[in-house]
């Protein structure tokens, strides 16, 4: 009786000693009731009778009161609370509520180093509501979780573990609920956990595990199976109105972000393997939209000097599936193209011949399939899967040679001539380095043509300027001009024409160097030589003989002095003595095509040294054939159904192009004429002679 009177009394004086033996006094006597501790009488008092009442204000801050005032007491406050939980969850969701909530508060509330027992306590009771079963008890403790996440702990935790969750997390980005609206629900909240857990742990070097393989496997996949059903939920009309918080998408896509960007240098590997398994595992290589989506995601995402991993991971995938189909290799090649163009913006790394050499691997396996094909296909009488099948490898080997294209066109000028040579070292295959190449030189600038053109090089690109393949040879000549054309004026050349009024195209030009007077010294020939062949190839077409044009006009605009201008004149008057001396009997659309070409250029060259006795022995030649033999100027003979003549009349000097006449218009100071009078023989350099052109 005594002890009640006490406890009376104090409650009647509200004294700072009273308030102290209200709530530290751990139980009542025993004629009040069972032994009951003071923390439990609290957290009994925050649940309402009437539990759509919500949590009671009053009793949450006595509650918050004495955990903060007593903090030793509040592993014993959380293990309480998970009992009530644990005994509601079953029962009614409100009080699940009101038990989740008080303990947010606490949590938000206590920062001391007691805090530790109670957490445990806490993640206990988020992983009874996930595992639940129940969409809006899965919400409640992923909310809970994510408040949780958000708070920075004063002292590291050595033991705590956090698989359960990133499981747990997995599974319902995954739901397949019937409801399409709960279904969201459930996969926001698995991402928005993911996103906790990730939060909580990557920067936190006790809890490094998370970048491990079997996480990963987890939390990757996780996003991007929500960001890859983007295009389904936009159609969903439940869906459709949502912000980017409540849209498993987007939000997806942003957790997938801030993982990226928070990976160091060791976890890079870890982080985007398991993007290339689910790409794998979905078959989304081909059609590629989704992979190129998530590698430029990755790319920009990631620390700058980290993109040399990605593009290596690509690569070693690729090399994985060297035995794919067509189409998946190709959609392989286009994703490292999207990397790598994003690199070539940053650091690329150290591995830039790596990547040409796993890439020109690659081309030759693809042209190896195509010519295994080609010699089946003529083999069988399925001429037509034949041919797909031709395309499908043409689809990878365009893909690789852009690839290679973008990443050299961003290289600077030493290290692309080192490219350059490595092509045409690495793939001696029939074709593939033209188309290389031709990429990998456009928009190329190089102060020395000694330089952008050494003899590794050039030896053998011409050695391919002698194939039988028409559309090979044009290729060639397109990448002489990406090297040759310093300032850019092929565009105002394009189309082989009389063109008459030189000066109106503006040509840029500067004085030759004397580099590169010493690179014509011991490379003109060799250069005029596959020009002279070049024009007598029977099949040529047109754009050959545009091409050929252009490339003599470049090469007076860019390296000719006085002694190469008399050089190409001399060319010019040996092709026109081929055609009519005709010892390999041509056929006259060739005939009649260089004879334009030797007018056109002639025409060009006359009014670009200026000389005006030059220029108009050539306009006169010219108008002549304009009347009498229209089949000579290109305007004429490179159109559709041109009439062509039976055979040339030699004896009508007057349609052709004098050596004495040209001779004395070049007559005196600056060029020496005397050497117009020893006709142009082709030489044969280097290893050309034994070049077997087939």
């Amino acid at each position: 009786m005594f002890g009640c009177q006490e406890d009376y009394r104090a409650s009647q004086v509200p004294t700072a000693h009273s308030l102290r033996i209200s709530l530290f006094s751990s139980s009542v006597c025993g004629c009040c009731g069972p032994l009951r501790p003071r923390y439990k009488r609290l957290v009994d008092n925050i649940f309402p009778e009437d539990p759509k009442d919500g949590l009671s204000k009053s009793d949450m801050e006595k509650l918050t009161f004495y955990a903060v005032s007593a903090p030793e007491k509040l592993d014993r406050i959380g293990a309480y609370l998970a009992e009530r939980l644990i005994s509601h969850a079953g029962l009614t969701g409100l009080n699940v509520v009101i038990a989740m909530e008080a303990l947010d508060q606490l949590l938000m509330a206590c920062h001391s180093q007691s805090i530790k027992p109670f957490v445990e306590s806490f993640l206990h009771m988020v992983a009874k509501l996930l595992e639940s079963g129940e969409p809006d008890l899965q919400v409640l403790g992923t909310n809970s979780f994510v408040k949780f996440a958000n708070i920075e702990e004063a002292t590291p935790s050595y033991h705590r573990r956090y698989d359960f969750f990133v499981s747990q997390f997995s599974a319902m980005c995954h739901s397949t609920h019937q409801d399409p609206e709960t279904r969201t629900r459930i996969r926001v909240a698995g991402i928005k956990g993911l996103q906790g857990v990730v939060r909580k742990t990557v920067n936190d070097e006790l809890q490094a595990i998370i970048w491990e393989p079997q996480h990963m496997d987890k939390l990757i996949p996780s996003m991007l199976f929500n960001m890859q059903e983007s295009e389904d939920l936009d159609r969903t009309p439940s869906v459709a109105g949502q912000d980017g918080e409540e849209n498993p998408a987007a939000l997806a896509e942003s957790c997938f972000r801030e993982l990226l960007g928070r990976a160091a240098y060791g976890n890079m590997n870890n982080a985007v393997r398991p993007v290339l398994v689910h790409l794998d595992n979905h078959q989304l290589w081909d059609p590629n939209e989704f992979a190129v989506s998530c590698f430029r995601i990755i790319m920009y995402s990631i620390q700058a000097q980290h993109s040399h991993h990605v593009i290596q991971q690509v690569l070693n995938h690729l090399d994985t599936n060297n035995k794919n189909t067509p189409r998946v290799r190709a959609g392989i090649v286009q994703v490292l193209l999207e990397t790598v163009a994003i690199a070539a913006k940053g650091s690329v790394g150290p591995t830039v011949l790596e990547v040409f050499n796993t890439l020109l691997k690659h081309l030759r396996m693809s042209v190896d399939f195509e010519l295994g094909e080609d010699s089946r296909r003529n083999s069988s009488t399925s001429a037509s899967s034949g041919r797909g099948k031709e395309s499908e490898e043409r689809i990878v080997q365009n893909a690789i040679i852009q690839t290679i294209g973008f990443f050299g066109g961003n290289l600077p000028d030493y290290q692309r001539a080192e490219v350059m040579m490595f092509v045409m070292g690495k793939v001696p295959v029939y074709g593939t380095p033209c188309h290389t190449l031709d990429t990998v030189t456009s928009g190329f600038k190089s102060k020395s043509m000694a330089a952008a053109l050494p003899p590794p090089f050039l030896d053998p690109l011409f050695s391919i300027s002698l194939m039988e393949d028409s559309e090979l040879r044009q290729l060639v000549f397109e990448i002489l001009h990406n090297i040759i054309d310093r300032h850019d004026n092929r565009a105002k050349l394009r189309g082989i024409r009389i063109i008459p009024n030189v000066a109106a195209l503006k040509i840029k030009r500067e004085k030759i160097s004397k580099q590169d007077v010493a690179f014509m010294k011991k490379h003109g020939q060799q250069l005029y030589r596959h020009i002279y062949l070049g024009c007598k190839e029977e099949d040529n077409v047109h754009k050959n003989f545009e091409l050929l044009f252009t490339t003599l006009a470049i090469l007076t605009i860019e390296l000719a002095n006085e002694e190469v201008v008399i050089d190409l004149i001399r060319l010019s008057i040996a092709l026109q003595d081929m055609v009519l001396a005709n010892e390999e009997n041509m056929p006259m659309l060739i005939r009649c095509g260089i004879m334009a070409l030797v007018a056109a250029y002639l025409n060009f060259l006359s009014q670009m040294i200026a000389n005006p006795p030059f220029c108009q022995l050539v306009s006169k030649v010219i108008e002549l054939r304009s009347m009498e033999a229209a089949f000579l100027l290109p305007e004429h003979i490179f159109r559709d159904k041109c009439p062509l003549p039976e055979s040339l009349d030699q004896e009508d000097r007057l349609l052709y192009f004098q050596t004495a006449d040209m001779a004395e218009c070049l007559a005196g100071p600056g060029y020496n004429a005397e050497r117009l009078s020893i006709p142009y023989v082709p030489q044969v350099t280097g290893t050309h002679g034994a070049f077997h052109r087939h």
